[in-house]
């Protein structure tokens, strides 16, 4: 099984020769946090270099991931395009989100989501306000999610509800 709190840096790793904008959209947001966490005059110069790289993979991709995102490692986004997530989101370690999905506000809960670690998001999902999601839970496509999921739970429909539920290990 897949871990939900140890993160599998491997996942985000860029493969030369294959064409994957996610993974270079993610390592423009890796970076700038490297260089915002490093501070100093290094730190400083660096900035504004990962944020135009950011901008410039976020343009092609096709996904709003800001650059101060509180997105765990190991995060999978197969196909971009379209992907909305909210800077004060939290997303746990390997998780996997599909396009066209929304992580933000809105919901009847106030705040953001929290997702917890190794949760798939199917395409057109949406994730709106306070909810948390439980670690290895999976959201069905073009679920909307405005209630809490807990953990190893399967979720779909609009709006979600749980519709399977796994033993945890």
């Amino acid at each position: 099984m897949i871990s939900a709190t140890e993160p599998d840096w491997n996942r985000e790793n860029i493969v030369p020769g294959r064409y994957e904008p996610a993974k270079y959209l993610m390592a423009a947001v890796r970076s700038y946090q490297h260089a915002a966490k490093r501070g100093g005059i290094i730190g400083k110069l660096a900035k504004p270099f990962h944020v135009m790289r950011h901008r410039f993979w976020s343009a092609v991709s096709g996904a709003d991931i800001p650059v101060n995102s509180r997105i765990g490692g190991g995060l999978l986004m197969p196909h971009p395009n379209g992907i909305v997530v909210h800077p004060d989101a939290e997303i746990g370690p390997n998780c996997l989100i599909f396009q066209q999905v929304t992580i933000g506000t809105g919901g009847p809960k106030a705040g953001t989501p929290r997702i917890g670690g190794h949760v798939d998001i199917g395409a057109g999902a949406k994730i709106l306000g306070g909810v948390t999601i439980g670690s290895h839970a999976r959201i069905g496509a073009n679920a909307v999610v405005i209630d809490d999921i807990p953990e190893n739970a399967t979720a779909a429909g609009i709006p979600a509800k749980i519709v399977s539920k796994e033993k945890t290990p």
